[in-house]
């Protein structure tokens, strides 16, 4: 199936997920437009299909909905790999952005954690740069994987920020091939 849908209602957001990671098309109305970038080319290098929708209350600013979107998109994540029966899951990339440079190593453990070292400060737009790792933090607990982001090389905020997000797609693409018939654990399970 590997498909996962996911609605989550809140005062202070309304997101809506669909995730297939088998491909399909990709689009994000979050009202954040940054994310909305960073989600698109999440779903393009990932190579998976992706509908996110937001409404939240960015009039406040767009710390919830940033976050929400996280959240949710970690819980379809993981809904989607249901028992991770064959999956790869373990991957590591470093992907360039023009001056910039970002290493991601994901596991799909079952046991969620953020390791982010650089902190992104600033803003890109009127978008916080510091989001970027409330987003993957809400992901990856969500998601419950292991996830490690490093920055190798600095520069624009924009192409910073991208270049996680862009190394993270491929992560997630390599992490949930189909590479053999067992579950990838020596305890069965994940």
């Amino acid at each position: 199936m590997r498909k996962a849908e996911i609605a989550r209602k809140t005062r202070e957001t309304d997101v809506s997920v669909s995730l297939d990671l088998g491909g399909g098309a990709v689009s994000a109305d979050t009202g954040v437009g940054f994310l909305d970038h960073m989600l698109e080319l999440f779903g393009v290098h990932a190579g998976f299909g992706l509908c996110v929708t937001c409404k939240g209350d960015t009039y406040v600013d767009f710390h919830h909905s940033v976050e929400d979107v996280g959240i949710c998109l970690g819980q379809a994540f993981k809904q989607a790999l249901g028992d991770k029966k064959g999956i790869a899951r373990f991957a590591d990339r470093v992907v360039p952005m023009d001056e910039c440079a970002a290493l991601v190593a994901l596991d799909i453990s079952g046991r969620p954690f953020l390791n982010f070292e650089e902190k992104l400060s600033g803003k890109i737009g009127e978008f916080d740069a510091e989001l970027v790792e409330e987003f993957m933090r809400a992901f990856a607990f969500n998601a419950g994987v292991n996830l490690y982001i490093k920055l190798l090389k600095g520069g624009n905020l924009h192409h910073e920020a991208e270049a996680i997000f862009k190394a993270f797609a491929k992560c997630a693409q390599d992490a949930v091939r189909i590479v053999s018939d067992a579950v990838p654990s020596s305890k069965g399970v994940l």
